[in-house]
């Protein structure tokens, strides 16, 4: 009914338009300018009670003008921040002008918003000022977009940092088989380039574009690509058990982090890091979901384990965003990882 309403309003608002042009009334060009604009523009007196209310205002705020028009600011504003109101009428009787103010506004269903506030003081007939005007823009989709930037330049910062220590813990282990250089040449190419390979797994897309990985990728697959460039130093490093299931490819990339990290840290710290460590990944189906049993063996001590900075920022986001539950146990022989997956995790085949 609001869009019916809206769509109706719009249109009227187009012949006030083309009237008013026709006619050269130069308020009435300027007053449809304005409630005609794509920007939420609104008027208050000094005493901060709405004075006008464009078709916009209501878009992004969700009154309708006469809901808002009489009724003050401050039903925009959240508790948090009420104290920038008086500061910027403050500014506004001095005569000063806002310019692109970013801050944070309510709606009418209490969802907050990212603006950016333009506001200028309304002067009276004998040059008073007597209100202000302020154009509202949402920044929202600005602000997710530079969020998203930040956490992934500090998750590449972070993934550089491990990637020099995996690199070292390679070349350290393979040094311990290889009996003359150009084994040792050979081995430390093929272990770069397949961790280079499980690298890609893990790396996420900058441009929105699907993820180089193949989006039909199983659960073995994606660990044995995660844990390929630690084959081959002793023989049975590492074991997978459990039938195979395809990965759902919406979960693919957070699952593919979060075992890249598991399994840095092995290699940093933990079954990895040593010549007889050993682990175990267990995929073991439940009646709503499946758990992954990560279990290492002949490893560090858990009191120094406990030490190494687990428990990451990041691997934090991937539990909640997987709508997973995980659990860590430092074991006397190694560390244990009990991590519940929902089924929607994976792509279970149908029966029929």
């Amino acid at each position: 009914m609001r869009e019916e309403l809206s769509e109706d309003r719009s249109e009227k608002l187009q012949e006030k338009v083309r009237a008013a042009q026709h006619g050269l009334d130069a308020a009435a060009f300027l007053a449809a300018i304005v409630e005609s604009s794509d920007d939420a523009i609104v008027s208050k007196s000094l005493n901060g009670i709405i004075t006008t209310w464009n078709l916009s205002a209501e878009r992004l705020f969700g009154y309708t003008a006469a809901e808002a028009v009489g009724r003050p600011i401050t039903i925009l504003i959240p508790e948090d921040r009420l104290d920038e109101e008086p500061a910027i009428i403050a500014r506004i009787k001095t005569g000063e002008r806002v310019d692109h103010f970013e801050t944070v506004r309510r709606r009418k269903d209490g969802t907050l918003i990212d603006i950016s506030l333009t506001i200028s003081p309304i002067r009276g007939s004998d040059g008073k000022i007597v209100g202000a005007s302020k154009i509202a823009r949402d920044i929202s989709e600005r602000k997710r977009a530079l969020d998203q930037q930040s956490m992934l330049l500090r998750e590449m910062h972070h993934r550089v940092k491990n990637l020099f220590a995996i690199t070292s813990s390679i070349i350290t282990l393979a040094a311990r088989t290889a009996s003359t250089p150009e084994e040792l040449a050979d081995g430390m190419k093929d272990r770069l380039i397949a961790l280079s390979h499980a690298h890609q797994i893990t790396l996420p897309s900058f441009d929105g574009a699907p993820s180089l990985v193949d989006q039909d990728t199983t659960f073995f697959t994606l660990i044995r690509s995660l844990l390929s460039p630690f084959e081959g130093w002793e023989a049975g490093r590492w074991h997978l058990h459990g039938d195979d299931t395809h990965i759902s490819p919406d979960r693919l990339t957070s699952l593919a982090l979060l075992f890249h990290e598991y399994a840095t840290n092995a290699v940093k710290y933990g079954a990895l890091s040593t010549s007889k460590g050993q682990l175990d990944i267990s995929l073991i189906p439940e009646p709503d979901g499946f758990q992954v049993v990560w279990q290492e063996s002949n490893t560090t001590p858990a009191a120094e384990i406990k030490e190494a900075g687990f428990g990451t920022t990041l691997e934090n986001m991937l539990i909640r965003a997987l709508n997973a539950k995980m659990s860590r146990e430092w074991q006397p022989h190694g560390l244990l990882i009990k991590l519940t997956l929902p089924r929607d995790a994976f792509r279970i085949p149908d029966p029929s």
